[in-house]
């Protein structure tokens, strides 16, 4: 199991099938110039591999706010549909809590969608409280 971050074209591209499972209207033909863009913003892709197959990702970002101080903020976690509870979600969550730690971030902080049921169980597994209801409106 290798988990790093995803650097070259190729490797964004590798992180396309897994990620669309949970972002279904990204497309394949513009997802690595969308992620480059991201990028440019701090975005970041990292991926969990093993047998040459990526199995989870994670796009995240370091940030800094009033509220929180400097923080990791998970944009997008997803495991391959075929291939959860087998741990890669954890091994890959863990290793964002060291990432964040390593760059001296005070919280790590993400939003899931209501009806993502599974996904809560699992964040509560991991020892994260829900701590405030995210409110949007279309422009």
């Amino acid at each position: 199991m290798l988990i790093e971050l995803a650097e070259s074209d190729l490797q964004i591209l590798n992180c396309f099938a897994v990620i669309s499972q949970l972002r279904p209207h990204l497309e394949r033909v513009s997802f690595v110039a969308r992620v480059r863009h991201q990028m440019e913003m701090g975005y970041q892709l990292a991926f969990l591999e093993t047998d040459n197959r990526t199995f989870a990702v994670a796009g995240f970002r370091i940030s800094e706010c009033l509220a929180w101080g400097k923080f990791l903020y998970v944009d997008d976690l997803i495991v391959d549909e075929v291939a959860r509870s087998r741990g890669w979600g954890h091994h890959l969550f863990q290793w964002l809590i060291e990432y964040a730690k390593h760059h001296q971030c005070e919280q790590l902080h993400l939003d899931s969608g209501v009806q993502r049921f599974d996904a809560h169980r699992f964040y509560f597994q991991q020892r994260m409280s829900i701590t405030s209801h995210h409110f949007a409106m279309k422009l």
